[in-house]
């Protein structure tokens, strides 16, 4: 029988069998040069400083979203009917969901104005692109099928709730890989048993959870607290993440005042960090491998900021992180000017030698949904049928959103005492 297998590290076996056209469909775009790229963009840009072995793709988070949208499938194709082309379209979505992603996570897409949603699906639109061709010979109306549930339209919400909700394929993966590839072990929860609990509100049509699932989702929940306390919003990684906009903001400075002497206006860097549209080949060339390039050379840069950004981040120099969380968020901001002015005063340069660092994130929110997004609160169906949202049964939701808070001074090693001192005063 044919059959190709990847293993993988959170779901073990990933099986296509080929002589399915559906599982051949998707296998081809696996091997798509736009999907292949994603080998080449972290999944968590540079976690792996504080993590180091979290160097993981988002090519193989990809391939773990479409596995889990898959099993989310067959656990709801039990109890509800579920047509085998929208499946498809709901599996193919899952799989290219993250191919507008730039370098280095959020951070690039920020400093460019890129934003990876519309990139992925004009990636998809683009007939010039491998992945559109692939799915236009299989069914001409599939790149546009596939485009509309990843904007959250379609004829039933519970494809939009497995693609973009607080309980998606997206979320269910990247909490499992992240936590396994960083070692945090603070990340782990029960995917089996959430899986077993998913079912569909016949009313709806909303993806739900049942009675027995509320353990598993608090859980689940805890685990994505944690992994915000200790890995996202780790100091070193978030140093490290700001030190990256800080360079690329110089960058984009340079080259808009024509002193950036390398790369070309045509690189795609460049290009992406002016905000001017790529094509889809260009956009395929735009990862982490080519941003690096351009920092090992900016190294040498004659421009003393970008010179000195680029040898941090190359050589694990970061800045020093002072926290701040136990200030009101008013004496916050005031101590940073502080900080500010005495680097100034020092001889440093207040706006590449230290910034202010306020990640602000939830484990859960109850949102409202959109129909644009197709984030919702998660729902829990009791044996009778009814409704209800989840933070209306659980204390959980709330107790974690209460905790989830940081404000952090970030500065440079130089500068650091100079920095401390102000904030004494």
């Amino acid at each position: 029988m044919p059959e190709k297998i990847i293993r993988d590290p959170v779901h073990d076996v990933i099986a296509f069998r080929t002589e399915r056209p559906a599982d051949a469909l998707l296998f081809r775009l696996v091997n798509a040069s736009e999907f292949q790229r994603l080998r080449r963009i972290r999944q968590l840009g540079l976690a792996s400083l504080a993590y180091p072995c979290a160097d993981h793709s988002r090519y193989s988070h990809s391939l773990g979203v479409m596995e889990t949208a898959r099993k989310m499938l067959a656990q709801l194709g039990r109890s509800t009917p579920i047509d085998e082309a929208d499946e498809l379209a709901c599996l193919a979505a899952s799989l290219l969901h993250d191919l507008g992603h730039g370098p280095f996570s959020h951070v690039f897409e920020r400093v460019g104005g890129i934003e990876h949603e519309k990139l992925t699906r004009r990636i998809i639109q683009d007939p010039t692109s491998e992945v559109h061709q692939i799915l236009a010979k299989y069914d001409h109306s599939l790149p546009a099928r596939v485009v509309g549930l990843l904007q959250g339209e379609g004829t039933r919400p519970l494809f939009s709730d497995i693609l973009a909700s607080q309980l998606d394929a997206d979320r269910l993966d990247y909490l499992l890989r992240d936590n396994l590839m960083t070692g945090s072990r603070y990340g782990d929860y029960d995917l089996g048993w959430l899986l077993h609990s998913l079912t569909v509100d016949e009313n709806s049509g909303r993806l739900a959870v049942t009675w027995k699932g509320v353990s598993a989702v608090e859980a689940y929940l805890q685990s994505r607290y944690h992994m915000y306390r200790n890995v996202y919003f780790h100091k070193v990684v978030r140093a490290a993440e700001g030190m990256v906009k800080l360079a690329l903001q110089r960058a984009k400075r340079l080259a808009v005042q024509d002193r950036l002497p390398w790369p070309s206006r045509e690189h795609s860097v460049i290009k992406a960090l002016l905000g001017q549209r790529l094509t889809t080949e260009e956009f395929t060339d735009l990862d982490d491998v080519s941003v690096i390039h351009c920092f090992k050379t900016w190294t040498r840069s004659a421009d003393a900021p970008l010179a000195a950004l680029c040898r941090g981040l190359l050589n694990r120099q970061l800045y020093k992180t002072i926290d701040l969380s136990h200030m009101a968020e008013s004496d916050a901001c005031a101590a940073f000017v502080r900080a500010q002015n005495a680097v100034a005063a020092a001889g440093g340069d207040p706006a590449y030698d230290l910034f202010f660092d306020e990640p602000i994130d939830t484990p859960y929110e109850a949102y409202q949904r959109e129909p644009v997004t197709g984030q919702s609160e998660i729902l829990v169906r009791d044996p009778s049928g009814k409704l209800t949202p989840f933070a209306a049964l659980s204390p959980l939701p709330d107790a974690l959103n209460k905790q989830l808070m940081f404000r952090r001074l970030h500065v440079a090693s130089a500068w650091r005492d100079v920095a401390a001192g102000a904030l004494k005063g």
